[in-house]
């Protein structure tokens, strides 16, 4: 059987400073790119528009003055049009909302003005060389799927849906059954934390932690898993 291959939109866990770990789902590439695409054909529309008034400003006024408000209009639109949505409180311009995706710290909390400022700073050289062969390279070469302006910002691009933990099934539930040697205060509630957790785990990760404790259910495997389970059932039933 071959491995399948790395998927490019992959959920991760990210550790804090203060030992917290948080699970984001990243966004890769490809769906940003369809994003980055809505964007520019909104910017487009929005340029017609800015063309259309100014070519009657123009009339009015002259056509230096149209041209010159047509200039500064562009100008906003290609650098800012990003970096207002982003720091905005959607934390997402108008195509990576119809995506499903928003811009955030690595800590996962809405970027600042600057973070946003930054990144978009740098589109310029992550669009480098041709059309973002740079910003493709990072991002394929960075495991969180960054880009240079990502990078300096310390930002993640995300999908908005929060991620649903999957919830395994337990085995079937067992007569309650007494630890077959004393257990410290601490073992018991680390027994019956796994019970109160083994659902959201995948069966391989419990049957992985409940082997460690096999010296005291004296089983392996599936029997040991519901063994564990019956013995955190006694446990509780005492409390």
């Amino acid at each position: 059987m071959t491995d399948s291959p790395p998927r490019i939109d992959t959920l991760q866990s990210i550790e804090l400073a203060e030992g917290v770990e948080i699970r984001l789902r990243i966004a890769g590439p490809y769906v940003r790119s369809f994003a980055y695409a809505i964007d520019l054909m909104i910017q487009l529309g929005i340029f017609i528009g800015l063309a259309m008034i100014t070519s009657v400003v123009g009339i009015a006024l002259g056509q230096n003055v149209g041209q010159g408000v047509l200039l500064l209009g562009m100008f906003i639109l290609h650098w800012f049009y990003q970096i207002l949505f982003e720091a905005g409180k959607k934390g997402a311009s108008p195509g990576k909302r119809a995506m499903g995706l928003r811009v955030v710290d690595q800590s996962g909390i809405p970027i600042s003005f600057g973070q946003s400022f930054l990144r978009n700073m740098l589109r310029g050289v992550d669009a480098l060389p041709g059309f973002y062969g740079i910003g493709l390279f990072s991002c394929f070469a960075s495991k969180k799927f960054q880009r240079l302006g990502d990078m300096a910002a310390n930002t993640l691009v995300i999908y908005e849906r929060p991620f649903t933990q999957r919830v395994s099934a337990l085995p079937p539930a067992l007569e309650a059954i007494a630890p077959t040697m004393p257990l410290e205060r601490e073992e018991q509630a680390a027994i019956l934390d796994f019970k109160n957790r083994a659902g959201q785990w995948s069966e391989a990760r419990q049957l992985e932690l409940s082997d460690h404790a096999s010296e005291l259910t004296k089983s392996e495997g599936r029997e040991g898993l519901a063994k564990l389970l019956a013995i955190a059932k006694w446990l509780n039933d005492r409390k």
